[in-house]
C-alpha cells in the first residue's frame, strides 16, 4: 500500500486541528516533565518581589505561548520531513515552559497575559513567513529566536531575588533548553540572518516583554 502525500492544504488542517487541541486542552494534561521548581521549597518573599516575578514570569509564559505558534507554522512551512519532527519535539519541550511558567504564576496569586490570542496569531504569521523562504531561513529564523530568549532570560535570571530557588530553576532549565533547540537548528543547516531582520526581531520582542510585564 503506497503511503499518502499530504499536500500543504493536508497539513494546514492538521496543524489547525492541534492548534484547538492546544487550547482546549489543560497544560497539564500534556506536560511531559516534572517541574524543576519541584525540588525546591517555597521562600519568603514581600508582595512586590511577589508581583515583580510574577510579571517575569508572565513574559515568559508569554514567550512560549509565542513559541508554540511559531513552530506550528514552521512545520507547516518547513519542506524537509525530519525538519518537521524537530519543530514538533521542540514544540513539545515548549509545552513543558508553558506549564511550568503557568503553574508558579498562579503559585505567586497572579494571572497569565490577557493578550495571549494576539502573541499567537502574531507569531504564527512570522512563522509561516519564515518558513516560505525555505528551510536553511525557517531554521536562521529559529536558531536566532531562541538565542535571544537565551539572552532574555539570562536577564531575568538576574533580577529573581536571591532567595526565590523555585522560579530560578524553572528559568535555568528552560534555558538549556532553549539553547539545546538554537544549536540543533545551526547543526542543521541555518542560515545566518541579516543585521537588519536580528534588529527587527530584537524590537518586535521588546515590545511584548514590556507590554506582556503589564498586561
Amino acid at each position: 500500500m503506497k503511503s499518502r502525500r499530504y499536500t500543504a492544504l493536508d497539513h494546514g488542517i492538521m496543524i489547525l486541528d492541534s492548534i484547538l487541541g492546544n487550547l482546549s486542552e489543560s497544560p497539564v494534561a500534556r506536560v511531559k516533565r516534572p517541574n524543576p521548581a519541584n525540588n525546591y521549597p517555597e521562600s519568603e518573599l514581600s508582595e512586590n518581589e511577589k508581583q515583580h516575578i510574577s510579571a517575569l514570569m508572565r513574559v515568559n509564559h508569554a514567550g512560549e505561548i509565542a513559541a508554540q505558534a511559531l513552530y506550528k507554522a514552521q512545520a507547516l512551512t518547513a519542506r524537509d520531513e525530519e525538519l518537521k519532527k524537530t519543530m514538533q519535539q521542540s514544540a513539545d519541550e515548549e509545552i513543558d515552559h508553558l506549564d511550568w511558567c503557568e503553574s508558579r504564576i498562579k503559585e505567586l496569586g497572579d494571572h497569565t497575559s490577557y493578550l495571549e490570542p494576539v502573541w499567537y496569531a502574531g507569531s504564527f504569521g512570522i512563522g509561516v513567513l519564515a518558513g516560505c523562504f525555505g528551510d536553511k531561513w525557517n531554521l536562521g529564523f529559529l536558531a536566532e529566536t531562541e538565542h535571544q530568549v537565551v539572552r532574555h532570560i539570562d536577564s531575568h535570571l538576574k533580577q529573581l531575588p536571591q532567595q526565590d530557588d523555585r522560579s530560578r530553576a524553572i528559568l535555568e532549565q528552560m534555558r538549556e533548553d532553549e539553547l539545546h533547540h538554537a544549536v540543533t537548528a545551526e547543526h542543521a543547516g541555518a542560515e545566518i540572518l541579516p543585521k537588519s531582520i536580528k534588529r527587527l526581531m530584537n524590537l518586535t520582542s521588546k515590545v511584548m516583554t514590556k507590554t506582556a510585564y503589564k498586561i
